[in-house]
């Protein structure tokens, strides 16, 4: 049951791929702001994944993410997401980012419960 107050965190070590100068977001060897929100967005869906039927997965919708400290290759960042609110199909989430004991990144993000089929129909629709 998809309930506010679900948590999910997962820990990533920051590696060449993900850095502003690979990913174009800049020129610098740290992490990335895209590559960070990625991260982040993927911890959301992970939180109420396995609570979902085969039929149906979460879609974001909007994210909004302050990027407060850098972090160089090789660091470890910890990723958290917490479900603060349902309604119906919208699940609004709080995401934190740490590398150790320092914030790194905070925001929200809010995703959308979806039938996997509709959803794609929908997509794929040609007009």
């Amino acid at each position: 049951m998809i309930k506010e107050g679900l948590e999910y965190s997962t820990t990533i070590t920051v590696e060449g791929e993900h850095t502003a100068l690979s990913v174009g977001s800049g020129d610098m060897q740290v992490l990335a702001t895209p590559a960070l929100i990625a991260f982040m967005e993927n911890v959301a869906m992970l939180t109420v994944r396995d609570l979902l039927s085969d039929d149906v997965t979460t879609v974001g919708g909007m994210i909004e993410v302050k990027h407060l400290k850098a972090s160089p290759v090789g660091a470890e960042v910890v990723v958290k997401a917490m479900l603060e609110k349902v309604d119906g199909i919208k699940l609004q989430f709080k995401l934190e980012a740490f590398q150790g004991e320092k914030l790194i990144a905070e925001g929200a993000h809010l995703r959308f419960i979806v039938n996997r089929q509709e959803f794609m129909n929908r997509v794929l629709k040609t007009e």
